[in-house]
């Protein structure tokens, strides 16, 4: 699987241009399935949150659906167990691009795995996986308390697809919990090495090469 992970999605030229080359070829071409289920774990979101970012209602940006896909589908995780494999399992294998959306990354982590998602993923060797937000830590091995909105039972330990982790949303504007200074703080608590990237940044991972592309700021932190 080829990962995108990003803070805020595909917010600039630059993180375009990295979608159409992990893709390779013009998004006009792919098949992409949105995956909204993270939204429904955090208590900042709503049935409204989740309309809007399917239908786009930003004014400055386009959201991840209206990129110019050739086609795009709703993957709600939650609904998966109930439907069976050979009807699901299809839908994913013939997708180019996975655009998972953010909300709260263990509420997610947790239905990825309850639903199958997480066997499937390693047979998408030539899969994209977009994250936004929670949609990239999810990957990650760990998300720190700090981001413990959803889990019952306080464990971070997420995917681990990725040996880094991710502090999203850096020094956004009005979140006083995101500080530069709350990043390195947290980065204290992580094992191992962490990104803290804001929403004009995103980090490619291509067969474990790690490459982080900006037009914004971002720090690789340290325990």
């Amino acid at each position: 699987m080829k990962l995108l992970l990003t803070s805020g999605g595909v917010t600039n030229d630059s993180i375009g241009d990295a979608l159409i080359r992990l893709l390779g070829k013009p998004l006009a071409e792919c098949r992409a399935l949105f995956v909204p289920t993270a939204q429904w774990g955090q208590p900042a979101c709503s049935p409204e949150s989740v309309f809007s970012s399917i239908a786009g209602h930003s004014p400055d940006r386009p959201g991840l659906c209206e990129l110019g896909w050739k086609s795009v589908g709703v993957l709600e995780l939650t609904a998966l167990p109930t439907i069976p494999e050979e009807r699901w399992m299809p839908w994913v294998r013939d997708t180019d691009v996975l655009l998972v959306d953010g909300g709260d990354a263990a509420y997610l982590c947790h239905w990825i795995r309850e639903s199958g998602l997480a066997d499937l993923l390693p047979s998408l060797t030539e899969t994209v996986w977009v994250g936004v937000s929670a949609g990239s830590m999810v990957v990650t091995p760990r998300i720190g308390a700090e981001f413990l909105d959803w889990k019952p039972d306080g464990q971070d330990e997420t995917l681990g697809i990725v040996d880094f982790s991710i502090f999203p949303h850096l020094n956004y504007p009005g979140w006083s919990h995101n500080t530069t200074e709350a990043a390195r703080r947290w980065a204290t608590k992580i094992p191992g090495p962490a990104y803290a990237i804001d929403d004009q940044t995103a980090i490619s991972v291509v067969d474990g090469t790690i490459e982080v592309i900006s037009e914004g700021r971002w720090e690789l932190l340290h325990p």
